[in-house]
């Protein structure tokens, strides 16, 4: 039999295991409350349901360019224009198939087997996984209470003085998944300039874009046109089972990409750029969703240090709570294990996220419907009491 390749040895997605878990639980019966993925709990926005309603009914429903239909693409120019006041021209902007296929697009795009790529330590785990798999050498630079809790020049520098070898590329999250860190103007300013002198691809990751709830969103683009920015409509558009995100490349390097898209994904699916096309065009009725993440944000924060959970980082974006668990544990993994078999509430152990200092953290997503966070609160306290 045929041995699987070295590139398949990635460490699993800890937080899908546990949702496949806590699926097959309540699929037997069990009452579950998933904390453990960010699944929004709201549905897609109305404006993109009914697009898609209205796409289904003639059924025309094909191909399209690899890098997307120029309507959705000029969409979300004016979007950057709207948002951000960036004049964009719509020939940067690639639409992929999620976000997922974006990080594989520029990874791909823009390094060589071996090149080094530094990502914040804690950071979202298919970063790590993707870059190992594709023969990348992973740079984990570690973002604690003195770097502000992001990458900052200082850190890469002292990373790629410690590695022996310059660094290719950097992948900075704001807001960050797990941490909910928010990097302001000033200091993507500093990332971006740091790059360009550094000859560095700068990667920004801006899918929780729209979930601030502190500090200064921006995006990447408002300080520097050299970056790669990839977004998605999964998150404060509630659209994470469309699989539709998109990127902002400079304009050198689009045909790169395209070319490489051709070929790994053909194109995005068209019933889901209509849908997302729509979705832009829905902040009213996705900001009413966010404020029901920001109550639920505001009931974590005073219920986790009450139950014995203190705050490991910020909570200013996204819709995470990243918390120390050591009062109650040594080992995040065998506590989300048992807090699920016992309680049935799936939250995700840290060791995702954080390799070597991971078995002390866990991380909860307030993404749910509130009684649902009320309820796994509840549960929490009481078991633990």
């Amino acid at each position: 039999m045929v041995d699987l390749s070295k590139r398949s040895a990635v460490e699993p997605f800890h937080a899908m295991d546990v949702l496949a878990e806590a699926t097959r639980r309540r699929d037997a019966g069990h009452p579950v409350i998933s904390m453990a993925v960010g699944q929004p709990a709201h549905p897609a926005p109305k404006a993109a349901l009914d697009a898609a309603r209205k796409a289904l009914e003639h059924g025309r429903l094909g191909y399209t360019d690899a890098l997307g239909t120029l309507s959705l693409r000029t969409a979300i120019a004016r979007h950057y224009e709207k948002r951000h006041g960036i004049a964009l021209d719509p020939q940067r902007v690639a639409v992929t198939s999620g976000s997922s296929a974006g990080f594989n697009l520029a990874f791909l795009a823009l390094f060589d087997p071996g090149d080094c790529v530094a990502i914040a330590r804690p950071g979202y785990p298919a970063y790590r996984n993707i870059l190992a798999a594709l023969g990348l050498t992973v740079v984990e630079v570690e973002a604690n209470a003195e770097t502000g809790f992001t990458l900052t020049p200082e850190s890469l520098s002292r990373a790629a003085a410690k590695l022996g070898r310059p660094l290719k590329g950097v992948l900075l999250a704001s807001p960050a998944n797990p941490t909910g860190t928010v990097t302001g103007r000033a200091g993507l300013k500093a990332l971006a300039d740091y790059c360009r002198a550094e000859s560095i691809a700068f990667i920004s990751d801006e899918i929780y874009h729209g979930l601030t709830f502190a500090g200064e969103e921006a995006s990447a683009l408002e300080v520097t046109d050299e970056v790669i920015v990839i977004n998605s409509f999964s998150k404060y558009y509630c659209m994470t089972g469309w699989r539709i995100g998109w990127m902002v490349l400079p304009a050198d390097k689009v045909r790169g990409f395209e070319r490489i898209a051709q070929s790994l994904y053909i194109s995005p699916p068209e019933l889901s750029q209509i849908a997302a096309e729509a979705a832009l065009d829905a902040h009213e009725e996705l900001d009413r969703y966010k404020t029901a993440y920001a109550a639920n944000r505001d009931m974590l924060m005073k219920r986790l240090p009450e139950i014995g959970f203190s705050i490991a980082s910020p909570m200013d974006g996204a819709f995470y709570a990243y918390v120390d668990v050591t009062r109650f544990t040594n080992d995040s993994m065998a506590f989300a294990k048992r807090m699920l078999a016992e309680i049935n509430v799936a939250a995700t152990p840290g060791f995702d996220f954080d390799p070597l200092e991971g078995h002390r953290t866990m991380r909860f997503s307030y993404a749910g419907a509130e009684a649902d966070m009320v309820e796994a609160m509840d549960r929490i306290g009481r078991w633990l009491a």
